[in-house]
């Protein structure tokens, strides 16, 4: 009779044991269901938390922006402003009086030369030119003989040949003569020298002076340099994604030496390429005249860039984080154990030009910007909730 009785008792142990080990694994599922895996880039909060971090959505507007793009570049002159002189033909220095800095104007003598060879040059052109004239005279009477049949064909063209001869030699002294400076129109027999001027071929100021009295340059050898500094312009230097921002006529302010003194330009042209550094090249010309101003200055320049309409927020709406920006999306709403909640989700953009409290955003491909909830106010408490996960999070 004992083992009828245990048989059932056996029993209901089992039972017992089955149903809390269901309830356990019932619980265990109950309490993995409850821990819930978001994907990194989502933040789920309680509309208590949403109300205390104070968050609105809105849409993203089309806007027409103006934007101050900050670069640098250095001061340049174009090539008819800058002068190297050198002299053709070498010589000693006889004399000069100027110093770097002195200002110039165009004729003015910088420096005198002397070289036996400037005597040669003068006198062959004034024998050339002597000869010139008895060989026309003879051209000219062997021509009219020729017609009346007096003299003959090969007389008349060996008169032609050195006339012609003749005539080629002088107009080669005469561009030598030119090059150093003296006028053949008005040379004499008495007007013969030996030294000669190096002028001034520009106004401006003497930015090199490379004689000495007594010093002998040859004619590769660069004498002076004048730089016009009334005529500079800028070059400035530009990352490619900012190409699209600038054009010819857009104002420019500037400052060199960290002076508090501000300059003007106007943009005149930009580059046609992007150098292997991804840099893009602008050139402004420089409005009126800047005291202090040289060619080679390095300067600190704002542009004043205008944009088309373009896609823009909220600067606020735009949250930094680990070097990049992102904006908050409305995601959904769910419900979980009897409560509500709110999924953002974060989305990478780029930023463009901020004007009057907004800022350009470049979305990614595939952005649906018309039916997109952006979270325009409390975007830097969602970021917080993210990288505090607890303090706001669920």
């Amino acid at each position: 009779m004992k083992r009828y009785r245990l048989f059932p008792n056996v029993i209901f142990i089992v039972l017992i044991g089955l149903f809390v080990s269901c309830n356990g694994d019932k619980k265990k599922v109950e309490e993995a269901k409850a821990v819930e895996n978001l994907p990194p880039d989502i933040i789920e909060l309680r509309d208590d938390q949403i109300a205390l971090a104070k968050i609105e959505t809105g849409t993203i507007e089309l806007r027409s922006l103006s934007g101050n793009l900050k670069v640098n570049g250095s001061v340049g002159v174009s090539p008819e402003n800058l002068a190297t002189v050198c002299m053709p033909f070498g010589g000693f220095v006889k004399s000069t009086t100027l110093m770097p800095g002195n200002q110039v104007t165009k004729g003015q003598t910088l420096a005198i030369l002397e070289n036996q060879e400037f005597v040669d040059i003068q006198q062959n052109y004034l024998d050339a030119r002597s000869k010139l004239e008895f060989a026309e005279a003879e051209y000219t009477r062997h021509t009219e003989l020729y017609k009346e049949d007096v003299y003959s064909q090969q007389n008349l063209q060996k008169v032609t040949s050195e006339y012609m001869s003749l005539k080629a030699q002088v107009k080669a002294y005469e561009q030598k003569l030119a090059m150093i400076g003296i006028n053949p129109v008005t040379m004499h027999e008495d007007d013969i020298t030996r030294s000669v001027a190096v002028l001034s071929p520009i106004s401006g100021f003497v930015k090199t002076v490379n004689i000495n009295v007594g010093k002998y340059v040859a004619p590769t050898d660069v004498l002076f340099e004048i730089v016009n500094s009334d005529k500079l312009y800028l070059e400035l230097t530009l990352f490619e994604k900012d190409a699209d921002k600038v054009a010819a006529g857009q104002k420019i302010r500037f400052f060199i030496n960290n002076e508090t003194e501000q300059h003007e330009a106007v943009i005149y042209q930009t580059g046609r390429s992007v150098g292997s550094d991804k840099t893009y090249k602008v050139y402004a010309t420089v409005s009126g005249t800047c005291r202090n101003l040289l060619p080679g200055m390095y300067v600190n320049a704002i542009i004043e860039a205008t944009t088309s309409q373009v896609t823009a927020l909220p600067s606020e709406a735009i949250v930094s984080f680990d070097d990049k920006d992102y904006i908050f999306i409305f995601e959904k709403n769910k419900e979980e154990s009897g409560r509500q909640f709110t999924e953002y989700k974060m989305v990478e953009v780029s930023k463009g030009v901020t004007d009057v409290g907004f800022t350009e955003v470049r979305l990614p491909a595939g952005f649906d910007m018309k039916t997109a909830k952006v979270v325009i106010k409390g975007a830097y408490n969602l970021l917080s909730a993210k990288k505090n996960a607890g303090e706001m999070s669920c």
